[in-house]
């Protein structure tokens, strides 16, 4: 009985060796692939019955690529290629990688532990050279170690994204090195790491920190804005309403020049009108539009006391535009919401100023008057959006609550010279049972502030 048992445990063992000789050969094939391909763009986790469909796929295309290997002058075909041709849980091709849902666990414990190894190794080499009268390593053998632990840290996080310690790691080599480079390799990781995880929160704040440590010498530095710009557009398309991905393109907002910025709100347009129940690229807008009014006492070609003629002619085009989508797309809140922050926008950056008795020259008092004119439209736009034709129709009743509340949030907001002019007019609009019909739910709070 005790040597059967023993026969066990020496079998147990055995399988044990195996399996882990097994997972190390993996995470080395895993780890050879991403070096041999430095431009995979795009990782996904494949269920094993379907890497059959994609090799039968691969090999129409691969045939192709064997006749081309055999008519060139050497007809060599690399190891990576070939391995992958046979592999059963690694796919990789036109800079797309696939892996195994199989083998993900035994993968990632490796790849974990190969990481924390080299990671200890490398703190003992760096701590020696702040020691004195210890022999310090060579530098050769730190920068092996360094490769080492780029190398394994990339296939962890691909495997654990929100490995911090990795992400950490990545961050002390690099910025010890200094090479724009290793910057842009940093950029390529993170941006395949959202290629399957749209929300990872570290990967989207390696990129900020790539962003920052380039920003003072990088000769490219607007070309990589633009393109991040454009990465988060692609992953919004993926991924609706991802906040982090949104609030990474605000951020880069402050990196750029007001030319760049009205390039944005310009490019974003068409996104936006195609996405308006989603806040947060009208959030962006209105971060765009921030950062025009922020510079404006540092352009040139002004109209008056610091107000440049392209901040204007801006905000009014967004409101315009604006209109036109509240119109197009009946109860959409945060078109209304977009269109409360413009009009705030208005009140506090003219009107408010050129209602000042410092202010005596034509521009300010035109910018004055025009409010007249906007609070007149504003009230055409609420009679168009409040007529309720069919009691069942939501989105309609929607749209007739929405600009009701918007003009009684206006009533609140214009000025003291205008209160009494926009009273009159909401009075001949009957605004308070119009809010009750649309919203009768709120009658009460309508009522408090109409009072």
């Amino acid at each position: 009985m005790k040597k059967v048992q023993e026969q066990k445990e020496l079998t147990n063992m055995s399988e044990e060796s195996d399996s882990k000789v097994e997972a190390m050969d993996l995470l080395r094939q895993l780890e050879d692939i991403l070096e041999s391909d430095a431009l995979i763009d795009e990782l996904g986790f494949i269920h094993p019955s379907q890497f059959s469909l994609l090799k039968e796929e691969s090999d129409i295309s691969s045939n192709l690529f064997y006749e081309a290997i055999h008519q060139s002058a050497d007809g060599v075909v690399s190891s990576v290629e070939s391995s992958n041709q046979d592999s059963l849980y690694f796919w990789n091709r036109d800079h797309k990688l696939g892996i195994s849902t199989h083998v993900l666990l035994p993968l990632y414990r490796t790849a974990k532990h190969a990481f924390m190894t080299t990671f200890k190794q490398y703190r003992m080499c760096d701590n020696q050279y702040d020691k004195v009268g210890i022999c310090l390593p060579t530098a050769s053998s730190c920068d092996n170690l360094e490769s080492t632990l780029l190398r394994h840290s990339k296939s962890l996080l691909l495997l654990s994204c929100d490995f911090i310690t990795a992400w950490n790691c990545r961050k002390l080599i690099v910025s010890k090195k200094q090479q724009l480079s290793m910057f842009m390799d940093e950029l390529l990781l993170s941006e395949l790491v959202l290629s399957y995880s749209h929300k990872s929160e570290q990967a989207w704040n390696h990129r900020r920190w790539v962003i920052k440590s380039i920003s003072a010498n990088c000769s490219n530095f607007k070309e990589i804005l633009g393109k991040e710009s454009e990465l988060v557009e692609k992953i919004a398309e993926r991924s609706k309403m991802n906040y982090r991905a949104w609030n990474h393109r605000c951020w880069l907002v402050s990196h750029m020049t007001v030319d760049q910025v009205l390039c944005e709100l310009k490019k974003s347009r068409s996104w936006a009108a195609l996405h308006v129940t989603d806040n947060c690229c009208f959030h962006y807008r209105r971060r765009l539009l921030l950062k025009i009014m922020e510079g404006q006492s540092c352009v040139e070609d002004t109209v008056t006391h610091g107000y440049n003629v392209n901040i204007v002619q801006a905000l009014k085009d967004e409101l315009d535009w604006n209109e036109t989508l509240i119109k197009r797309y009946v109860g959409r809140e945060a078109l209304w919401l977009h269109r409360r922050f413009l009009s705030m926008c208005w009140i506090n950056n003219f009107v408010l100023a050129a209602g000042d008795a410092s202010y005596h020259s034509k521009e300010a008092i035109s910018l004055y008057h025009d409010f007249g004119t906007f609070l007149q439209n504003e009230l055409c736009l609420l009679h168009s959006c409040s007529t309720i034709v069919d009691d069942d129709f939501v989105d309609v009743q929607a749209q007739a609550a929405h600009s009701a509340s918007y003009i009684l949030w206006l009533k609140v907001q214009v000025p003291k010279p205008l209160e009494n002019e926009l009273q009159e007019k909401i009075r001949d609009v009957d605004l308070k049972t119009l809010l009750n019909k649309s919203c009768p739910v709120r009658s009460s709070l309508f009522n408090y502030f109409m009072n």
